[in-house]
């Protein structure tokens, strides 16, 4: 017999719901609230809300507002649920849910459908394709109307439900099952379902295909031609959603099969030109938009846009322009520089992990082209019709969207990159017509595209300069906050070109009045310039680089007044003006003058923030690049900050372990946890080897017990900064590590395990992988044979990584110096392994830069070949050659020309026709082994 409620629990249950969601009765709320926590406990909660959800009758003491509203809440109820204690729902009670809840998406109302669609995919996502076999046939028969009798509503909640499962399993879709697999039955069925009568149908079909685009299932390859012709035959479709979904599917398409865009690439023109000129539709303007990027970052494809540049290029520009909308809410924006911050304004902090050892990280944000200065955040969206208790008001600032304005601009800057001139000459008559315009919305859109071809078109630019930054310059005055906002951005731009005129005249007459103006305009009246400035001053420190050492006291003193008046918000990009000019400047910011005008502000301020609060994060990461920058002189200020930085790390760490204990308390922020690892590498590395070591050894709780924690934490991130501050220690504070290895070594050893890490982790982790394979190579230089008990299993892995050819090659090689490194210490392992891989490690080792690193790997290996010269009979003549091109001149490093002398005297008695052997190596390298070991 069917699972039945009773009756009793049941009405109860309804209204909890109903209260926990009013906001009339906080009382009545709060206790709903409570009682809700306690139904969860009972072992029937999931069918109690999936029927609340699916069966609902009428009742006198609800409204039909209120019957939504509580079948909305068990609709969400029952997906956290899901998602959380799926394993705990009894198999009999998941079975109801299933058998439930597919009739919900037959329900006249949508958001009811999109509730049930949720749902739907959280148990596809929690119990796996195979807990549910017969759900794609189902979903697929009812979004086709295969019976006939299935209603408009029940087809688009079908297809809305199978959007989502698509999104959230892509990859688990074309995985096989027993030989079969889900996406090759599914893909023809999407096509068919473009045809669909329902124009929600056709868009949701597409955008379900959409999803596996990227991925290049072997389903959609197979059918890629039938897709065009799907695709070319509803181009003009009257639903602006379909439409949208086809310039999105071209975009996807653009990137993994250019060979079938470019024959239709004469009419793909001409239909991207007119969708993105659709003023009605901005989402659909947007997509089209993105076709000129895609294809002008395709090397297969940018080439053939040549010939049509004259009609993309204007509408490009014509698209810069503000709309009407936008107009009316930026017309003659008021100052407000003295007005707080409200909390929704100030964005998220994210901690970017400046702590890659020997790789480079591509870090710094460049100012990209949409004249905002910031980088883009992408925040995690709520499935469509959730209701979610911290829900943003509605009021976020339009500036932060991605928008067509801002994509027309990063596509003017990248095809300005592929055609230079044949762009800029396109684009003059439209400034020459706008840069001086009374209104003031062609005016920025004019300087907007004077710095989005920046890059692309500098040679070409640069004659036009001399008259160029002069007046922008002048728009630094213009009456419109969003004028200036625009030419700060495109002024920093150009910083380059200011900043190395050959002559010290230009500089004066072009560089100076422009760093002058930019650093004037960090202190504008309008919240929104000052930003804009501060970040275009950041761009201007990037480029200028030690070219600001000169001017650095009227910098330091323009931020000291930026300390003493921005608000919370602005703080953030003040920060980042701080640690760019320390990391250009260097060693320059110790001057005792600029120390004592900067330094007081940055401390009041970290007086200031609270543990808590989100300014800290970019707080702690300024400091850290301080600190590098005044080296030993950071002393005074080193006690109170590593103390804090300890006590943040201890607190963040006791938060995780009490939130892993109970449900109630929240995850804590593991980028505080980031920030001070990296502040404390900073400070320990600053300074003199006896402050290190006094400082470290009288702060409580010891750092090395707190990093054994850090070192085995979930978050990749965290364990990157820890790898990173294990390497520092080990240089600056040895002998304070060591007795604490034989906690740490296993982890590390743990950590180079690749076969441990999930595929969808991999990518992710190769930070993490590669700072360990830094600190390993620091720890191994020490050669107190403390490394000897893990020496066979650390070979292992780190060949494993080196040769692995889905790992970055900048991981791999550093892996190659980590395992040299380890030969250090550890000859005797290396030494029997050689045949296995000195000839890959040769490899790895040729293309790098000379190094103190490079030559310590090298080491490692001759000590390890010392032991076992016969290892190297098959990389020999390599070898060899590496010896060659070593450059001792540049690099006198005693044992290591030793160790080279000696193998090569060696070999050199062992092979009785070495002339022979030698005669195989290019006339150079012969000449070279000759002249510096006599061979």
């Amino acid at each position: 017999m069917a699972w039945q409620p009773d009756q009793q629990q049941l009405s109860q249950l309804v209204g909890y719901l109903r209260d926990s969601l009013s906001g009339h009765d906080q009382n009545a709320q709060k206790y709903a609230t409570m009682m809700l926590t306690q139904a969860k406990a009972s072992p029937d909660i999931t069918n109690y809300l999936t029927y609340i959800l699916c069966s609902l009758p009428p009742s006198p003491n609800l409204s039909a507002d209120e019957v939504h509203l509580v079948r909305s809440s068990a609709a969400i109820t029952l997906k956290n649920i899901v998602r959380a204690k799926y394993r705990s729902v009894s198999s009999s009670n998941q079975s109801y849910i299933r058998q439930s809840i597919l009739s919900c998406l037959g329900d006249p109302n949508s958001q009811i459908r999109s509730f049930a669609g949720n749902v739907i995919t959280e148990l596809v996502k929690a119990g796996g394709i195979l807990s549910w076999p017969e759900l794609f046939g189902e979903l697929l028969s009812k979004a086709g109307n295969t019976s006939g009798n299935i209603s408009a509503s029940a087809q688009e909640g079908a297809m809305n439900a199978l959007v989502k499962i698509c999104e959230d399993n892509s990859k688990i879709l074309d995985k096989d099952y027993n030989g079969q697999r889900p996406l090759d039955i599914m893909m023809p069925k999407l096509i068919q379902l473009t045809q669909s009568p329902i124009p929600k149908v056709r868009a949701a079909a597409l955008e379900s295909i959409n999803t596996f685009i990227p991925q290049k299932p072997r389903a959609l390859l197979a059918e890629i031609d039938i897709l065009l012709e799907r695709l070319f035959q509803l181009a003009h479709d009257p639903s602006g959603d379909v439409r949208r979904f086809i310039c999105r599917a071209f975009v996807q398409l653009v990137e993994i099969r250019p060979d079938k865009v470019l024959p239709h690439l004469d009419g793909l023109v001409d239909y991207m030109i007119s969708q993105q000129r659709n003023i009605d539709d901005p989402e659909l303007a947007l997509e089209a938009a993105e076709f000129w990027l895609a294809v002008g970052d395709n090397n297969d494809l940018v080439g053939n846009l040549g010939p049509y540049l004259t009609k993309i290029i204007p509408v490009l520009l014509e698209s810069m322009v503000y709309g009407e909308d936008d107009i009316i809410r930026l017309e003659g924006e008021r100052d407000n520089a003295d007005e707080e911050d409200r909390a929704q304004d100030i964005k998220p902090q994210f901690a970017a992990s400046k702590s890659n050892r020997a790789l480079d990280n591509g870090t710094k944000s460049t100012n990209g082209v949409n004249g905002s200065g910031q980088e883009e955040v992408g925040n995690d969206s709520l499935d469509e019709g959730e209701i979610e208790e911290d829900e943003e008001d509605g009021d976020e600032d339009p500036e932060d969207e991605w928008n067509l304005r801002k994509c027309s601009a990063a596509a003017l800057d990248t095809l300005s990159s592929k055609f230079h001139r044949v762009v800029f000459e396109i684009t003059i008559p439209y400034l020459k017509d706008n840069l001086t315009h009374d209104d003031w919305p062609n005016r920025e859109a004019a300087v907007l595209a004077v710095g989005a071809v920046a890059d692309g078109c500098f040679e070409v630019v640069t004659p036009h300069l001399p008259g160029l930054v002069p007046y922008l310059i002048s728009l630094l005055q213009d009456p419109e906050p969003v004028v200036r906002k625009i030419t700060c951005w495109a002024l920093g731009r150009y910083a380059k070109w200011a900043a190395y005129l050959p002559s010290q005249q230009d500089k004066e007459l072009y560089f100076v009045p422009m760093m002058d103006s930019i650093l004037k305009r960090m202190l504008d009246k309008n919240k929104g310039v000052q930003e804009a400035a501060a970040s275009a001053f950041s761009n201007l420190e990037e480029q200028a680089k030690r070219e600001l050492t000169p001017f650095c006291k009227p910098i330091i003193q323009q931020f000291v007044k930026c300390f003493e008046v921005y608000k919370d918000k602005n703080m953030y990009i003040l920060y980042d003006c701080v640690q760019t000019l320390a990391e250009k400047v260097g060693p320059a910011l110790a001057n005792p003058d600029l120390m004592n005008l900067l330094m007081p502000a940055v401390i009041q301020r970290w007086n200031k923030v609270s543990d808590q609060s989100h300014e800290m994060y970019p707080l702690l990461e300024c400091l850290s690049y301080i600190a590098t920058a005044l080296g030993d002189a950071f002393a005074p200020y080193a006690v109170p900050v590593y103390q804090r930085c300890v006590t943040i790390i201890r607190q963040v760490l006791g938060d995780y372990v009490r939130a892993a204990n109970h449900e109630a308390v929240d995850q804590p922020d593991k980028d505080l946890l980031v920030t001070s690892l990296d502040l404390l590498s900073a400070v320990i590395q600053a300074l003199e080897t006896s402050k290190s070591t006094e400082l470290v050894s009288r702060t409580e709780p010891n750092i090395f017990d707190l990093l054994v924690f850090c070192l085995e934490d979930p978050n990749n991130d965290v364990r990157q900064s820890s790898y990173a501050l294990l390497g520092d220690v080990t240089i600056k504070i040895y002998p304070q590590l060591r007795p604490f290895l034989p906690k740490i070594l296993p982890l590390l050893t743990n950590q180079l395990a690749l076969e441990d890490l999930p595929d969808e982790e991999a990518h992710e982790a190769f930070g993490v992988i590669n700072n360990t394979c830094w600190a390993l190579g620091e720890i191994a230089m020490q050669q107190d044979k403390s490394l000897t008990p893990y020496a066979e299993q650390l070979y292992n892995r780190l060949v494993s990584i080196m040769e692995d050819p889905n790992i970055l090659e900048s991981v791999n090689e550093n892996a190659a110096i980590a395992l040299g490194r380890l030969g250090l210490d550890c000859s005797d392992v290396l030494a029997k392994h050689l045949s296995e891989f000195a000839k890959s490690f040769l490899s790895k080792m040729e293309p790098l830069d000379q190094t103190d690193e490079k030559n310590h790997a090298l080491l490692g290996l001759n000590r390890a070949i010392l032991k076992n010269p016969q290892g190297m009979e098959d990389c020999l003549l390599e070898y060899f050659q590496a010896i060659a091109v070593f450059n001792l001149e540049t690099f006198p490093v005693k044992d290591l020309t030793e160790t080279f002398q000696l193998l090569l005297t060696g070999y050199k008695s062992m092979m009785p026709n070495f002339d022979a052997f030698m005669n195989q190596l290019p006339q150079k390298d012969r000449t070279q082994l000759h002249k510096c070991f006599n061979i």
